[in-house]
């Protein structure tokens, strides 16, 4: 049986902080080292020793190293108050800090890994308890004896080996089993402990690993398509959008040409929800402390929450975080009745959440969000219908944008283990995600279970796409809360004339304008679909002498409805057919003699790179056309 591919990423990490020892001295003190989609990270700190990405080098030669060496990788506990005196003595005061928080939970034994190589490591020769410890694993993820047969299941003196790393596995049986040129060392970063700016900034090291050769060299194949297509540099580049750092760090500003793609989609959203029974709505910004500590948000989410002091009211306000809340009130401030359910309320609205600076970036992480927010309330009878309408708009939606091939759903529920994260009675729980879980099957999705992953108020849907090189993303949510009804004492009047109570179902189709604006930048590389172009068509005179025949046909477009512009500048006609591509203008349009003289027009597809000479009025009507039907 094959390992999973997670557990030979985590046993990299393992390999590399052992190589990393090797290359920068037994001073560099370990961290937390998790396999992650692509590969593994480890964070180490390096004290007063400077860490230059140049060593990557020498250590994945030593990882190739340790792994044609064949080391075996065997499991064993300690008490915790050997491993306190172990982690100790060697100076790993991270993996100290991390046992006694595994203490004050409970744990009475700490979990280790040895690598078990030709060189025996001196460092472990005194610590007599490393010699038969009272209980090691004996089999490995998949069912594979981690002692050699010929060594039956007696106990082992793990003095003699290696490396030794706290780590609660699984990792391979042996190093051997990695293929040598499926992974490689990727990049260094900044990463503070345990993900507090409080603590200390350590070194992550990042690697990646596949299955094989061929895998890990389409992913950086991708990845070097990505630099290309970075929606931070075409962003500046098209002049779409700003980040000003006296503005704020995740606070984009965004630019004329911006706006026009931001409200072209919002304005497509609005179109898909238009005659599907929605009303739009507007919130405030912010709102009293109260309103989040009904709905709960004050007690799960506080810590991502901005706070705002002061004013004359000398009351407690934070900036909203989600509008769900306010849409609430909306709600509660009418008398419904069974014959107006559903009520569908839509706002695309922002919202302001606390991320973390570190992982902010350009459009796709930011501070202030705005999201194509809707809620709907409805009866528990409603919710598959509901979600129906939901997931044909998305379906929609993304066909426009090409994206519907590979797409799957997550079916995001709660994590059995974790019960205190989430609102809510057990019962209300099953009743939410059976009621997502029915409309999934019956909308034929491709979703997968996946625990863990809920919001704190109920189970939802959230729609994964792949972009133009691969790559893939959380959109669409679609998520069913039976809670906040609940905690608003919400109700209609149903048949009976007695009160019921509604469920909300909160839905997002693009997740946020933002975040979907730097996704569709890099998606098009910056070359947009016509509809949602800046800039359309650019007009580029000959000379001087066919201006007015150009100012002509610039003004004929802008009555057609075309976003167009006229060069007019005394830059030669070079100059200025490098500007529009630079500037990637979909349609440019170069007139002279020939075509003034016609009433016609030497057209070049940015895009396909095709010439043609049409007659202005073919022109306009063709591309008009391209407009109204959102061809890609």
């Amino acid at each position: 049986m094959s390992l999973p591919l997670s557990t030979r990423r985590h046993s990299l990490s393992h390999i590399m902080a052992q190589a990393t020892r090797m290359v920068m001295g037994a001073s560099a003190k370990l961290a937390i080292g998790p396999d992650v989609d692509n590969g593994w990270y480890y964070d180490i700190d390096f004290g007063d020793a400077t860490f230059e990405e140049s060593k990557l080098k020498d250590i994945e030669k030593k990882m190739r190293a340790i792994v044609r060496e064949g080391q075996e990788f065997r499991q064993f506990s300690l008490s915790v108050a050997d491993a306190k005196a172990f982690t100790t003595a060697v100076g790993e005061t991270y993996k100290y800090e991390m046992i006694c928080d595994l203490e004050a939970r409970g744990e009475t034994t700490i979990s280790f890994f040895a690598n078990i190589g030709k060189f025996q490591n001196p460092t472990y020769a005194g610590f007599e308890f490393l010699n038969n410890p009272d209980s090691y694993c004996i089999e490995s993820a998949d069912g594979r004896s981690v002692v050699p047969e010929n060594q039956g299941k007696t106990n082992y003196d793990f003095r003699t080996a290696t490396f030794i790393d706290m780590c609660q596995g699984p990792h391979v049986v042996n190093t051997s089993e990695i293929p040598e040129d499926s992974f490689e060392l990727d990049k260094i970063a900044g990463a503070y402990w345990r993900g507090d700016a409080k603590n200390k900034q350590l070194t992550r090291i990042y690697g990646l690993a596949f299955d094989t050769k061929t895998e890990l060299d389409a992913y950086n194949t991708m990845m070097e398509e990505a630099k290309k297509r970075d929606h931070r540099i075409l962003g500046r580049k098209l002049k779409l959008f700003t980040i000003s750092d006296l503005v704020g760090s995740g606070l984009p500003l965004i630019q004329p040409r911006g706006m026009i793609m931001r409200k072209a989609i919002e304005e497509y959203l609005w179109e898909l929800h238009r005659d599907k029974g929605y009303d739009r709505v507007w919130t405030p910004h912010l709102a009293k402390e109260e309103l989040y500590q009904t709905s709960g948000h004050a007690g799960k989410y506080l810590e991502d929450m901005f706070s705002v002091y002061g004013g004359t009211s000398k009351e407690n306000f934070f900036l909203k975080p989600m509008n769900c809340p306010h849409h609430m009130q909306l709600f509660a401030d009418n008398q419904f009745s069974y014959r107006d359910m559903p009520i569908r309320y839509f706002e695309p609205a922002t919202v302001y959440r606390d991320e973390k600076t570190g992982q902010l970036s350009g459009l796709t992480r930011v501070r202030s969000i705005t999201q194509d927010d809707g809620h709907l309330f409805c009866r528990v009878t409603q919710i598959e219908e509901e979600v129906t309408t939901i997931v044909n708009i998305i379906k929609e939606f993304y066909t426009t944008f090409g994206l519907m091939d590979g797409y799957w759903v997550s079916l995001s529920i709660r994590d059995p283990e974790t019960p205190e994260k989430y609102l809510g009675s057990d019962d209300v729980w099953i009743i939410a995600e059976w009621a997502l879980e029915k409309a999934a099957i019956a909308n034929n999705l491709n979703y997968r279970p996946m625990p863990g992953e809920a919001a704190f108020y109920g189970p939802k849907l959230d729609f994964m796409f792949k972009d133009a090189i691969g790559r893939e993303w959380q959109l669409a949510t679609i998520q069913c809360d039976f809670n906040q009804p609940n905690r608003f004492e919400l109700s209609f009047k149903n048949e009976k004339w007695e009160e019921e109570r509604p469920v909300v179902i909160h839905r997002a189709i693009s997740g946020s304008l933002e975040r979907f604006m730097g996704i569709m930048i890099e998606n098009f590389a910056g070359v947009f679909p016509l509809w949602l172009a800046p800039e359309q068509v650019r007009i580029i005179p000959v000379g001087e002498a066919f201006v007015t025949y150009a100012d002509e046909v610039y003004r004929e477009m802008r009555t057609a409805g075309l976003r167009v512009k006229l060069d007019d500048s005394s830059d030669s006609l070079g100059k200025k057919m490098r500007n529009a591509e630079i500037d990637h203008v979909n349609y440019i349009l170069v007139v002279g003699e020939q075509e003034m003289k016609s009433s016609s027009l030497a057209v070049r597809n940015y895009k396909t790179q095709e010439k043609t000479t049409e007659y202005i009025n073919d022109f306009v009507t063709r591309i008009q056309e391209e407009i109204k039907s959102k061809a890609l």
